[in-house]
């Protein structure tokens, strides 16, 4: 049975930057107010006309198979992890297939939210680990901002949510080479409405009304205590959950990449870990909170930054919507 291993990852985000002093223009908030609840100074939004999930998805891709040294031809297979596709249905993957020219491979969507690129990363690693396929495409990517009400009311969420794509390349190796040792998927639909978008619904007699449009049904609802409170005690579980399934203790992680949530819940897990901060990897401060983009985006980053070595032992945690939360712990 062969082992996937992440060979190179990519990123890319939106060239807007909006900052806090920008939002304050548009909602009653200001940059004490977010940066104490959040720890966001800025983040990146979509210009549109300019901007779509499936463009940014595709230049992250390119840069991920440029860093793995493949061409777009050896790529077997994509699992596309987005809530926000560009159309509601197809999905983001047959774009992403079309759009890097990769002829009649297959394309998964995964539709898991903040946990969604973890998820798609499961997918594949199974797709490797069986042999039917040898690299696989994995991309996390979002445009959050056009489904944020950015009025008082909305605030909590629209000061959070923000755009990007990131994308990795899974390749087969041998089992004795570094590569992905285990994955972790939960969750709890008992608490579904917490951190939910209604419309559009197929459930109803239409799927978009003036109704809806008035009742704010296409804004993204979020509970941000309760998600909190849930937040700092899955991501403690599915953290040790990995690290105790290979054997491993909290010392010997030499990176962890959580899931860009919320700064707080991101250090509240380090202070836990008793984690020195150069073993945490968080750009949340100026990118926010891209859903299925943070972490693919973190590993690009923290690559880049040289904070990723051959043999490290990388632990990656996510936590959201849903609730569904999961980790995967791997060797780079």
């Amino acid at each position: 049975m062969n082992r996937s291993r992440i060979l190179g990852a990519g990123h890319y985000v939106p060239e807007r930057i909006v900052t806090n002093q920008e939002l304050s223009e548009m909602m009653n908030t200001n940059d004490e107010w977010i940066v104490e609840r959040t720890g966001i100074h800025e983040r990146r939004w979509f210009t549109p006309g300019v901007d779509t999930v499936n463009n940014m998805a595709a230049k992250a891709s390119r840069m991920a198979m440029e860093r793995a040294g493949i061409e777009p031809s050896e790529v077997d297979f994509i699992v596309f992890a987005t809530i926000t596709s560009d159309y509601f249905l197809p999905g983001n993957g047959v774009l992403l297939q079309r759009e890097l020219g990769l002829a009649n491979i297959g394309a998964l969507d995964v539709k898991n939210a903040c946990s969604g690129f973890l998820y798609a990363l499961t997918v594949a690693d199974q797709f490797i680990k069986t042999g039917m396929y040898r690299k696989i495409l994995v991309v996390g990517a979002e445009i959050q901002s056009s489904a944020l009400d950015k009025s008082d009311e909305g605030r909590s969420s629209a000061v959070i949510f923000a755009d990007g794509a990131g994308a990795v390349i899974l390749g087969a190796v041998g089992q004795s080479e570094p590569g992905i040792l285990s994955s972790h998927l939960h969750s709890d639909g008992a608490f579904a409405e917490e951190l939910y978008c209604i419309a559009p619904s197929s459930s109803g007699e239409v799927r978009l009304s003036q109704e809806m449009i008035d009742r704010g049904d296409f804004f993204v609802k979020m509970n941000g205590n309760t998600v909190f409170k849930h937040a700092i005690v899955r991501f403690m579980e599915v953290i040790n959950e990995a690290l105790n399934h290979n054997g491993y203790t909290k010392d010997e992680i030499d990176l962890l990449v959580p899931h860009q949530a919320n700064l707080r819940i991101s250090q509240y897990v380090q202070q836990k870990l008793e984690l020195p901060d150069e073993k945490v990897f968080n750009n949340i401060m100026y990118l926010g909170n891209t859903t299925a983009g943070t972490i693919p985006i973190a590993l690009s980053q923290a690559w880049e930054q040289g904070r990723l070595k051959k043999g490290d032992l990388v632990c990656l945690a996510a936590f959201g919507s849903g609730f569904a939360w999961a980790s995967v712990l791997l060797r780079w």
